[in-house]
């Protein structure tokens, strides 16, 4: 499987409560387009909310698409509830919509930002919990940085990028498909002045297909380095070093750009957030083992991080 693959497949749910199986875990529906579950520790109640906010794709709250299941986003509420540490989890809008069969082809990447946002603000009128915090994966971790409000009291990176995503995309293509590399250029260039195109090579068409071309010049338009800078809370930035889609040096940039922030690499964690002892099959392999346990060290890490 290769990992532009999973990286750049682009994402295309009045209040109500109904409660699941484990009495602790409540579905909460935001608005009409974002629902997720509340996760509370076994007390029932907790001074820490965490949102969680999933990566890039039709990534639903547990951390799943189609055909790759690993529970990650799941297995981290479970894990930080256990220390006592609420969450919420929830749905991208393209996730109610294609079960809906009503897909959106104008989606935005500012939309995903509108969601996170208005899960904070609802979660702060609520008033309940007296300290939020937003962990973002991957994708989510851009989202995460543009949804933080004054109701926000600290932000966690996980695997997230320290370049905009033209960069990160053109990294990748130069380490798997080095000949392609200035066809993707071009093509990104055509897209940096607001302007779509068909005119890229075949084999870049995952990419670059013409109805999520306005999709990535507004995510593109977001340069991370720049975001951090302006970001005065804690700020927790976590990597693995099996991590096949964003390196521990994107880490190492976000945390150039924002000194004050801490940084833990945890070795062998991957993007899924599981422990690799084995090569990249066992790694690629490993996004839809829903059996895996994800790394204790992201529970503790970010737990302390969250209760200091």
């Amino acid at each position: 499987m290769k990992s532009s693959i999973l990286t750049f497949c682009l994402a295309f749910h009045f209040i109500c409560f109904s409660q699941e199986s484990n009495p602790q875990e409540t579905n909460v529906v935001i608005n009409q387009h974002i629902e997720g579950s509340l996760l509370l520790p076994d007390s029932g109640q907790s001074d820490y909310l965490a949102i969680i906010i999933a990566g890039s794709g039709p990534t639903d709250r547990d951390g799943n698409q189609n055909f790759l299941k690993s529970n990650s986003l799941k297995k981290l509420a479970q894990g930080l509830a256990k220390e006592n540490i609420a969450t919420f989890r929830y749905d991208k809008r393209i996730v109610k919509q294609i079960r809906k069969g009503n897909v959106d082809k104008n989606i935005m990447f500012d939309d995903f930002v509108t969601d996170a946002k208005s899960v904070v603000d609802y979660f702060e009128k609520q008033g309940t919990f007296p300290n939020i915090y937003i962990i973002g994966h991957s994708q989510g971790s851009l989202v995460g940085m543009l949804a933080i409000s004054n109701a926000v009291k600290g932000y966690v990176s996980l695997a997230g990028a320290g370049q905009p995503i033209d960069i990160v995309i053109m990294d990748q293509i130069q380490k798997t498909a080095p000949g392609l590399s200035e066809d993707a250029q071009k093509t990104f260039d055509i897209l940096k002045k607001g302007e779509t195109t068909t005119e890229y090579h075949p084999a870049l068409a995952s990419i670059f297909n013409i109805d999520t071309q306005p999709f990535i010049t507004n995510w593109m338009s977001y340069n991370p380095q720049e975001l951090i800078k302006a970001i005065d809370i804690p700020i927790l930035l976590v990597n693995g070093t099996k991590d096949l889609q964003v390196s521990v040096e994107e880490a190492n940039m976000l945390k150039e750009a924002n000194n004050n922030a801490q940084l833990e690499i945890i070795e062998n964690m991957n993007h899924v957030l599981f422990i690799i002892e084995g090569d990249d099959l066992e790694n690629s392999k490993s996004y839809n083992e829903s059996y895996r346990e994800i790394a204790p060290q992201l529970i503790s890490s970010i737990s302390g991080f969250i209760k200091t």
